[in-house]
């Protein structure tokens, strides 16, 4: 298994593509977005010069790396010869389902199709394709590059063989594949997102502030990153959209996303990806001005 087609030049995907490119893998990077797939390689560019800087890579491997992808509009070229596929696509049902219709009809039997979803049901995902044991829910963690974790989901009808398969590739990218079976949220986010939408009510309830509540859990808990400024680097919107899907699957009200985290979303306040989330991350604003004035 040497070639890859990753599908989303955001930030999972250009994240995936850089991981597997720097493996030494051929990598095809598709997008619909030329101007996606350009931020995306500059970002590639940009986190390996990071990693140059910090003596953890040569110029030659970062050279290697960058010569390893290759960027495509087109779906059917992308994906043409992929030994495997990863759709790393915006986290909407309707999206991922007509991807993998689209992929079941131009891959070959023998392509293992993957998806990076962090909470959308795998098996309904292979439902619309005529090879379901070929697909697998590939989950990696944001940083891409840096964080060791990839969630491996079987689906209900996903192979023992392609489980393997994926399990031991994964390791080849110098990660730590945990399997789990495919129920709303897998594990990492079924306890992940209700602890940020808890602190999300805290702030909701006025129990503390911003700063405060991340610091208590900081040096309290010994979190790297607080909640809610976690919160803001997933997307408030990704996270909206993963507790809704954990709140159909399991029609469990603790599930149910916070008023303000609807708020801040429909209001286009996503986090990092808009500038301003519960953190103000614009120049010259006061950090929790946004957040607050959704409190009033």
């Amino acid at each position: 298994m040497k070639n890859i087609a990753v599908i989303g030049a955001g930030t999972m995907g250009n994240g995936i593509a850089h991981t597997f490119a720097q493996c030494g893998f051929t990598v095809k990077l598709i997008d619909i977005n030329e101007a996606s797939l350009k931020k995306g390689l500059d970002t590639i560019s940009k986190n390996l010069d990071r990693m140059l800087a910090k003596e953890k890579i040569t110029e030659e491997d970062k050279t290697t790396t960058l010569a390893n992808i290759t960027c495509f509009t087109d779906l059917k070229k992308g994906v043409k010869n992929a030994d495997l596929v990863v759709e790393a696509a915006t986290e909407n049902i309707d999206l991922k389902l007509n991807i993998f219709k689209q992929l079941d009809e131009i891959c070959s039997k023998e392509t293992i199709l993957a998806t990076n979803t962090s909470s959308i049901s795998i098996t309904k995902i292979a439902g619309v394709t005529n090879n379901p044991n070929k697909v697998i829910g590939m989950h990696f963690m944001n940083p891409v590059p840096i964080m060791k974790l990839v969630e491996v989901i079987r689906g209900y009808n996903t192979s023992d063989e392609v489980t393997k398969t994926i399990m031991e590739l994964s390791k080849t990218l110098n990660k730590i594949p945990v399997e789990v079976n495919d129920y709303p949220g897998f594990v990492a986010n079924r306890i992940l997102m209700p602890m940020l939408n808890e602190s999300i009510e805290t702030l909701y309830n006025n129990v503390a502030g911003v700063k405060e509540i991340d610091t208590v859990m900081k040096l309290g808990m010994a979190h790297p990153m607080g909640p809610l400024q976690l919160a803001d680097f997933i997307g408030l919107d990704v996270c909206l959209s993963i507790l809704n899907v954990m709140y159909d699957g399991f029609k469990n009200p603790k599930y149910a996303p916070c008023p303000l985290l609807v708020n801040m979303v429909s209001a286009g306040k996503l986090g990092v990806k808009s500038g301003e989330g519960f953190y103000d991350y614009t120049e010259n604003k006061k950090a929790e001005k946004v957040a607050a004035q959704f409190l009033k």
